[in-house]
């Protein structure tokens, strides 16, 4: 693989590095934090930071996406199924060109603001699926990829779901219907961080061995991880044609609250909110790990 990648995003091609998919990943990062400083209550941030590498290698590389032309039927569709990350994944969208950050900070979480906690399509144009309740997007997704084959369309249909929603019978309903189907367009991305919001997840429910059991439901799998972004491109790259009839699940290896030392696998930062101090602190830790990357 050379450092330079190429993939069409919408009508233009995008040229982009290995380090310049980093940068952004960082900052998205650094903004996310930003605004758990400034908004007065809790963000899910430890989920968050977990998520925060896959949606910048999606939105900046992986998805055919148009941010100026965002019904194009042509489009790659994303369904973020862990609904509670809506903040990462809207300044991660902001960062590709959908919208403006500052709209984000001035409004996130607020009475009537379509920045809400989780992602709402009907006052959000360019957010493909209301999600939050667990265990949904995967359906969705199904059905989003089956209109796609029906209707001879070739883009694909993207879900990111967290380890612990795949305790919910709708995800494994899922998985069945999308290998019975042959659905090739339809890939998951796993946010594999073992932890649940009160407990590590093997202590409450038992997912080893994680990765047979999805082949065992006939998917084609691969297992990266998730905060390597030269191994998340590798994924991308890899991926079986939109044509083919597995549907592929991409199991990510990842730390809920990656990158700030005091937040890393940390029960009590499933959500929070950050104080001035706190927020420098968090800011440094950051800094510090991508220096010692």
């Amino acid at each position: 693989m050379t450092n330079t990648i190429e993939r069409p995003l919408g009508i233009e091609r995008q040229q982009i590095t290995i380090g310049e998919l980093e940068d952004r990943a960082y900052e998205l990062k650094e903004k996310l934090l930003r605004l758990c400083g400034s908004y007065e209550g809790a963000v899910h941030i430890g989920g968050d930071l977990s998520v925060a590498d896959i949606l910048t290698a999606l939105f900046q590389y992986g998805m055919r996406v148009d941010p100026s032309d965002i019904a194009n039927p042509g489009r790659d569709r994303f369904i973020l199924s862990k609904g509670h990350a809506a903040v990462c994944m809207y300044i991660a969208m902001a960062i590709r060109g959908f919208f403006d950050y500052d709209d984000i900070v001035r409004t996130y979480g607020k009475l009537g603001s379509a920045f809400g906690m989780h992602p709402c399509k009907v006052q959000l144009p360019g957010v493909e699926a209301s999600t939050g309740s667990l265990g949904h997007g995967l359906p969705i997704a199904v059905g989003m990829a089956l209109h796609a084959r029906q209707a001879g369309l070739d883009h694909r249909v993207f879900v990111l779901m967290g380890d612990g929603e795949t305790g919910e019978g709708s995800v494994w309903e899922g998985a069945i219907a999308g290998r019975s189907r042959e659905l090739g367009n339809l890939v998951a991305f796993i946010d594999r961080n073992c932890q649940l919001m009160t407990s590590f997840s093997e202590d409450r429910i038992v997912l080893e061995p994680y990765a047979d059991k999805w082949r065992a439901f006939g998917w084609n799998v691969l297992e990266v991880d998730g905060h390597d972004m030269a191994a998340l491109v590798q994924a991308l790259d890899s991926l079986p044609g939109a044509d083919s009839d597995r549907p592929t699940a991409v199991i990510c290896r990842t730390v809920k609250g990656h990158g700030v030392g005091f937040m890393e696998r940390n029960l009590g930062w499933h959500a929070g909110s950050l104080g001035a101090a706190d927020l420098q602190r968090a800011l440094d830790s950051l800094n510090k790990s991508r220096k010692e990357k």
